[in-house]
């Protein structure tokens, strides 16, 4: 007899293929399950174990977290990864013995891994990243010269895939030392914009320990060591250190810092097309959402200029789902702060439908709510 969870697994594996515009058999197709089976699970005739799960919302384009539906067994699936992840990179300079793939392989799942990331899929991030990083520690201690510099890229961006999960999950200690295996790998990519990408993440260390003014040295001192360039990828390096500062420096209350860094990463963002350069996305949309973070932070009259914003312009669709999260968590802040109760709430709402963890996540969400 089918269980209650089952039905209710069915439902919602259902619904989200018929937001996909997908048949049954166009579902089973992408996750490479049989059609029969996705027939079963969606009138609730059988449940579903942990990796048909994981493929049919691979399929679907989604985070498992919306087909498990409850908060508390998506949480519990990235919390069970924690100690796994943590032994993983314990043992980052003497690693296990164990099978790597060649480095075409390893980069495609090492950009898949980003994608993720970018996507806020946080359970899926959970469950296979370890053993990517374990992989990937792996391959650069056994890589030939040519290949050793790109191996040390795919590691830090793995490493900062899992370090979104760890923070956001509020594993502070456990970000802080994916933050210094990411520091200790990046000299190894020989790669200037790569070490500005590491830099613009470990600001995290700074924000959870509330040292503001110290973070925001931290990033000066990134800012004067990217070297100066006219291509995309060196410009979006710049500007994301300076937008980064821009909102660390509004946490501090230095207003005048605050506002030098957003007209700065205002106009470099200006320069590029908004895009994902060394896996920061950037360009005058993220800068745009930045200047609303950054009216929060400050707070008091500031804070018009985050409701200027929000009535204005909507985060285009291609922008990454945790980006325009964010900006309906930094507008809901903003509205309540102005008594736009309702308006606050349906901010809320228009994050959540766009990445459920990364609203239930977020701290200041939480609050405003």
């Amino acid at each position: 007899m089918p269980t209650a969870e089952a039905r209710a697994f069915g439902s919602r594996l259902a619904y989200h293929r018929l937001v996909a515009r997908m048949t049954q058999q166009e579902l089973a197709d992408a996750a490479d399950v049989h059609v029969g089976t996705v027939r079963k699970i969606e009138r609730g005739a059988r449940g579903a174990g942990e990796g048909v799960v994981e493929a049919l919302a691979a399929a679907l384009g989604i985070d498992m977290s919306r087909l498990l539906g409850s908060r508390d067994r998506a949480d519990a699936r990235v919390h069970a990864a924690m100690p796994t992840l943590s032994a993983v990179i314990a043992a980052y300079d003497v690693p296990d013995d164990g099978p790597a793939r060649p480095l075409a392989g390893l980069r495609t799942a090492a950009d898949e891994a980003v994608t993720w990331r970018l996507a806020a899929q946080y359970v899926r991030i959970a469950r296979q990243v370890p053993a990517l990083i374990g992989e990937l520690l792996r391959a650069f201690h056994l890589a030939p010269e040519e290949e050793r510099a790109e191996t040390a890229g795919l590691l830090v961006a793995a490493v900062r895939t899992a370090d979104a999960v760890a923070y956001k999950y509020g594993s502070r200690d456990l970000s802080a030392r994916l933050v210094d295996l990411m520091r200790w790998a990046v000299p190894h990519t020989q790669d200037p914009l790569l070490e500005a990408a590491v830099a613009y993440v470990r600001t995290e260390t700074f924000l959870a320990a509330r040292a503001f003014a110290r973070g925001l040295h931290a990033l000066q001192t990134a800012i004067d060591a990217t070297p100066a360039s006219r291509d995309d990828a060196g410009i979006a390096a710049l500007g994301s250190l300076h937008m980064r500062a821009a909102v660390i420096a509004g946490r501090a209350g230095l207003v005048e810092a605050a506002d030098h860094h957003l007209v700065e990463a205002r106009r470099l963002g200006d320069a590029v097309p908004e895009g994902i350069y060394r896996g920061t996305a950037f360009g005058p949309d993220s800068v745009r959402i930045h200047e609303v973070s950054l009216a929060v932070s400050l707070g008091g009259d500031h804070v018009h200029r985050a409701l200027t914003v929000a009535a204005e312009w909507a985060p285009p669709r291609d922008l990454p789902a945790e980006r325009r999260s964010g900006f309906y968590i930094e507008t809901a802040r903003a509205q309540l702060w102005s008594g736009l109760a309702r308006d606050a709430l349906e901010s809320l709402k228009a994050a959540r439908r766009i990445v459920p963890q990364h609203t239930r996540r977020a701290g200041s969400s939480r609050t405003t709510a």
